[in-house]
């Protein structure tokens, strides 16, 4: 059980920093945000889904309600933060910021 847990919190680490890492390479706003939507949502799901299997190795009611609450985490942020990444592209369109092209080269 224990290997399985740290694969799960390992998936999240590397969804973490690939999104991390994704940040600062993108070119422009738009394309930030990709990366930055992603890596809340599917690296929260792995870490939580790790430290909940952690939490349920020694099973009681109190385990199991503390791992239905750390879901409802997971679900809440699963609803707001594609949300919040819309509303915020939507607000970058309204504001007129141009998305990036890639520069033709002379010559």
């Amino acid at each position: 059980m224990d290997i399985i847990v740290i694969l799960f919190l390992v998936i999240g680490l590397f969804f973490f920093l690939g999104g991390a890492v994704g940040i600062i390479r993108m070119p422009d706003f738009y394309t930030r945000l990709h990366p930055a939507g992603k890596l809340d949502t599917l690296g929260i799901f792995a870490m939580v889904t790790g430290l909940s299997l952690y939490n349920l190795q020694h099973f009681s009611f109190e385990a199991l309600l503390l791992s239905a609450k750390m879901f409802l985490i997971v679900f809440f942020v699963f609803l707001s933060s594609p949300t919040a990444t819309h509303s915020i592209v939507d607000a970058g369109m309204r504001a007129g910021l141009r998305h990036w092209t890639k520069k033709k080269r002379r010559g």
